[in-house]
């Protein structure tokens, strides 16, 4: 390793006489040996200062190391590369990215010409590599954000991008390929515009609550008027502003309908409250929902994939953009030991006559103090060895050992009332996460269904397996009744492996492109929003 590190130096021309080493050796790993220019002798100072000035900034050094230290912002040369730069983070806002962090007004304020240059080039090359990385793949690291997030986010490299921006005729072009065009964060986006109408003046007077409707005359009526009027639903008096009357009731119909609530033309205590807040909750969710989506740009959504939307409880099966199928789901307490995790993973097979190899955790949490007061308690599971070995009840004293110290396994056969019930689908990870039916089917019937010890128990569970078997097999039903019928633990591999993607979105959009609201079951969407107004704040440098 070494060596090539040496070699590659020797060849990335600028870099290495103004990097430190550390630094070096991590923007030489990424530049890829095929894009490295013909060694050179001599730099001029422009060169060394704009070497000197990247030599902290990796992926940036990975660019002008390969790009022979060419500044591509300045001058007349760069202009339509700061005008598009410009332009793209000047959006920022419609995307619900903190503006805060593109300096838009400082760029503006740019032209390349300058004694200060370099600098400048410094700061479009900066804001170009905090663009690309947040439209591609969202400002957060959503695993520092709260130890259930543990998606990893797939991003393209700030290098190569750069790349295709300079080589490009049409540099705005490159840039407005980089949000996802997922017709979901699309709908989002729509509907965070939506909610930019409802902001008003802070002192402009609030509505006093009551119910108001078509003839009312009330002082009242004037406030809601006006209030009405200010976010674009205007109703002329036709006669004392203090009266209901058939425009104003009109203009409350419009809003409600906007807003998601019945279109009666009634101020009732649920429109004016609507009315005082303005923007309100949907916002914050609906910016966090963004900021999800960009999460998930890495993985194709068009194919055909499992989508489990932990706060909806419900579960899908999407093929092409399009939902084929759907089920209730229960998911794991709200409890930060049983959460559900959120991450993506490959369904590779389904196991028909499950065994249930019970969590260590419920085994020595649960079940070890009911064994030690009764050998025979809980008689439906096996004691087995670290070997698989079925261990007579009466040759073990459960009394000695500790939660710590207990060397046993339980383990459920194949039953009717098995705890994984007939199938369970299989997408292996670290946190032993999966799919499963379940003999407890009144769970489904709540409205909230956050019951399980963090695994995803499925509603329609026989129907999933056969819609998820249907591409392999002309008749997915005499295959997998065959394997359930033969009473023995049967193993049906999904070729080709199916995506699972467990999300988290307490705001997404229906078939219809309107936002439904889910509740924030693990109160994960507070932290992300927190986090994203962190990365605002934290965006502004002293004294901007």
């Amino acid at each position: 390793m070494y060596a090539a590190r040496l070699i590659r130096a020797l060849v990335v021309s600028g870099l290495l006489a103004a990097m430190p080493w550390p630094a070096a050796a991590q923007a030489l790993e990424a530049v890829p040996v095929a894009a490295l220019p013909a060694p050179r002798l001599s730099f001029s100072e422009p060169e060394m200062q704009l070497a000197r000035k990247v030599a902290a900034h990796p992926a940036l050094a990975d660019f002008y190391g390969t790009n022979g230290l060419r500044p591509i912002f300045l001058g007349a040369e760069g202009e339509a590369r700061r005008a598009a730069l410009i332009e793209a983070v000047g959006q920022a806002g419609s995307y619900g990215l903190p503006a805060a962090r593109y300096r838009q007004a400082a760029l503006r304020g740019m032209d390349g010409t300058g004694a200060d240059s370099i600098d400048e080039e410094l700061q479009f090359a900066r804001v170009f590599a905090d663009w690309s990385h947040d439209i591609t793949g969202g400002v957060l690291d959503p695993r520092k954000v709260e130890s259930g997030i543990r998606r990893e986010v797939q991003r393209p490299r700030t290098g190569d991008l750069l790349r295709r921006f300079a080589a490009a005729a049409d540099p705005a072009a490159v840039l407005a390929d980089l949000p996802s065009r997922d017709p979901r964060y699309q709908a989002l986006r729509d509907a965070l515009a939506r909610q930019a109408r409802f902001v008003v003046p802070a002192d402009m007077p609030l509505v006093t609550e009551g119910l108001w409707r078509e003839g009312a005359s009330d002082p009242a009526v004037a406030a809601l008027r006006l209030r009405l009027a200010t976010i674009g639903f205007a109703a002329a008096p036709t006669g004392s502003p203090l009266l209901f009357d058939a425009p104003l009731a009109e203009a409350v119909a419009g809003f409600q309908q906007a807003v998601g609530l019945p279109a009666d033309g009634v101020a009732g205590p649920r429109t004016v409250a609507r009315l005082n807040r303005g923007t309100g909750p949907e916002a914050d969710a609906i910016l966090v929902a963004l900021e999800r989506m960009r999460w998930m740009n890495g993985h194709d959504l068009n194919a055909r994939h499992v989508w489990v939307n932990l706060p909806e409880f419900n579960a899908r099966i999407y093929d092409g953009g399009r939902e084929i199928f759907e089920t209730r789901v229960v998911i794991g307490k709200a409890n930060q030991e049983f959460e559900t995790p959120e991450f993506s993973e490959t369904m590779k097979y389904m196991v028909v006559n499950p065994r249930w190899n019970v969590p260590r955790s419920i085994t020595v949490k649960e079940y070890l103090p009911r064994l030690q007061a009764n050998r025979n308690a809980v008689s439906h599971l096996d004691v087995v060895d670290g070997a698989g070995n079925v261990i007579a009840r009466d040759r073990i004293d459960f009394r000695k050992y500790s939660a710590k110290t207990f060397p046993y396994r339980m383990r459920q056969k194949p039953s009717d009332d098995n705890a994984l019930g007939q199938v369970k689908f299989m997408f292996p990870n670290p946190w032993n996460i999966y799919l499963h039916d379940t003999p407890t089917k009144h769970l489904f019937n709540q409205s909230s269904r956050a019951y399980s010890h963090g695994c995803i128990r499925i509603g329609r569970p026989i129907d999933l397996a056969h819609e998820l078997l249907r591409p392999q097999v002309a008749n997915p039903d005499a295959v997998f009744s065959k394997a359930l019928a033969s009473g023995r633990e049967t193993y049906l591999n999904l070729r080709p492996p199916v995506p699972v993607h467990l999300v988290y979105f307490t705001a997404f959009p229906d078939e219809t492109g309107q936002i439904r609201r889910f509740p924030d079951i693990y109160g994960r969407d507070a932290l992300v929003h927190a986090a994203l107004v962190k990365a605002g704040l934290d965006s502004v440098a002293p004294g901007e």
